[in-house]
């Protein structure tokens, strides 16, 4: 599956994506906007890792690759929830530095958004962000999402509690 941007492809990780992914994403300024689970520094054995992981093939309909000029310079997923969650999805997103205010990411998030809907049969997107992002808060706002919440000193990240700020999308409005 892939997703054609204005400049950029969304598709599946694979194998040969690692140098480029550790190259873009070893960013101090991107991990500190993700979970825990994103690394820094992120090296060429993390990004082997993450490949790994993502070429299973249930990450394959999920989990993309922001490919610009030939390289994985990022990543969007939307990753369905399960059980009485089933048609919610949690999507999240990061995009190397260098391709910053450009409109990609606002982009991918438009382009995956509307591939939740209409090919994963979601009816619902969310989105958590921390409290000193507010570009991302703008990127889904630009996208429909609506501020549903905050939730107060939720997320410790940088020896700091944070608020966590919850956006959301349903399919037709």
């Amino acid at each position: 599956m892939e997703l054609k941007g204005s400049n950029f492809t969304l598709r599946p990780w694979r194998k040969g994506d690692e140098e480029s992914l550790a190259k873009h994403a070893n960013n101090e300024k991107i991990a500190d906007n993700l979970a825990d689970r994103f690394p820094h520094p992120y090296t060429l054995k993390d990004a082997k890792e993450w490949i790994k992981h993502c070429t299973e093939e249930a990450q394959k309909k999920t989990n993309f690759t922001i490919e610009v000029g030939g390289e994985a310079a990022g990543g969007i997923e939307v990753k369905p929830d399960k059980e009485e969650k089933k048609y919610t999805g949690v999507l999240g997103y990061w995009l190397g530095e260098e391709h910053w205010g450009k409109g990609m990411i606002s982009e991918a998030v438009n382009l995956v958004t509307n591939y939740a809907f209409t090919e994963l049969g979601l009816e619902r997107v969310e989105a958590s962000v921390f409290e000193y992002n507010p570009a991302s808060m703008r990127v889904l706002e630009k996208n429909g999402f609506e501020k549903e919440g905050v939730l107060r000193k939720r997320i410790f990240k940088n020896n700091n509690l944070v608020d966590e700020y919850m956006f959301a999308k349903i399919k037709g409005e």
